[in-house]
């Protein structure tokens, strides 16, 4: 089965936190949707707003003719694009893989050659801004491909992204999607400690919160996920393990290139605290949690939410 030559049909593998979103965006705007996931439930959920369901990647690419790709690792994406029922065996010559996982750039690269031998075309399409913003079709797209390549797929990209930055070739999106989660963890860490001093100095929470987002030292993490810190429920759907991973990225490419990266090493040795104290699955944003059993202090104002 295949779309309409305004309206492709796409395989979307990885229905995840962030994938679920991606792919309904997709469907609100017409395109179809040939789902798979290890988890049938997921693939369940959106085949009740109107997705298909596939029984492996290689049986929803062969449908769609393109594929879409959000997973967790790299190892991730090259088991679902070369392991057995995989991409490369359903899509034909001439469709494309859309990849909207957080690779390092070699990984990319590797993967992008490996896909090409058998002419298909590669769009690595990161996305950032958070899960909440996935949701409303609002989160933004990094894109390394071939502008012809982008082009083609523009109207799907934009279906899911409400902004799209085309950086350059394959490995330039996964350059600045690592450069962006490098800040996000360090503003993470920053605004933990600016509202634990905060506290400490006799200050309203909610109070703080809003004077801080009205001034210089405001960051998008403070504004978004410190709400979270300051309900308690910490749920950004973002976990330690995959902030570990984007911040491995990260000083891997800093070593490479020879760029001191010292508030990442400090940021990260945080986030290794915070995996050995709560877990892997915990959220990222519980590295707030850190410095309240430090201090044996929490940080909770009224009138925050647990969810964005």
């Amino acid at each position: 089965m295949t779309g309409s030559a305004a309206k492709p049909a796409y395989a979307f593998i990885g229905l995840g936190h962030l994938g679920t979103n991606l792919a309904q965006c997709l469907l609100r705007d017409g395109f179809t949707v040939h789902a798979h996931d290890r988890d049938p439930a997921r693939v369940e959920q959106l085949v009740k707003l109107g997705a298909i369901a596939a029984a492996s990647p290689a049986e929803a690419a062969r449908a769609a003719g393109n594929a879409i790709t959000c997973l967790p690792s790299p190892a991730v994406s090259e088991a679902v694009l070369t392991g057995p029922g995989g991409l490369i065996k359903g899509l034909p010559e001439g469709g494309t893989w859309i990849e909207m996982s957080t690779n390092g750039r070699d990984e990319i690269i590797r993967l992008a050659a490996v896909v090409a031998e058998h002419g298909i075309r590669v769009i690595e399409c990161p996305v950032t801004g958070g899960v909440h913003l996935a949701a409303a079709g609002k989160i933004t797209a990094l894109v390394g491909a071939d502008k012809a390549d982008l082009e083609t797929h523009r109207p799907a990209i934009e279906a899911m992204c409400a902004r799209v930055f085309h950086m350059g070739p394959i490995g330039s999106a996964a350059v600045i999607k690592v450069i962006t989660n490098m800040l996000a963890f360090i503003h993470l860490a920053a605004t933990s400690e600016a509202l634990m001093l905060a506290k400490k100095g006799g200050l309203d929470l909610a109070q703080t919160y809003h004077a801080i987002a009205a001034s210089s030292g405001t960051s998008f993490v403070h504004e978004t996920e410190g709400q979270l810190i300051l309900n308690g429920s910490y749920d950004i759907a973002f976990t330690m393990d995959l902030a570990l991973k984007d911040l491995g990225f990260a000083l891997a490419m800093g070593r490479e290139w020879d760029s001191p990266l010292k508030l990442a090493e400090l940021v990260n040795t945080i986030f290794e605290r915070g995996k050995a104290a709560y877990g892997g699955e915990a959220w990222s944003p519980m590295i707030a949690k850190l410095l309240e059993d430090e201090t044996g202090v929490d940080l909770r104002a009224p009138g925050f939410p647990a969810k964005l």
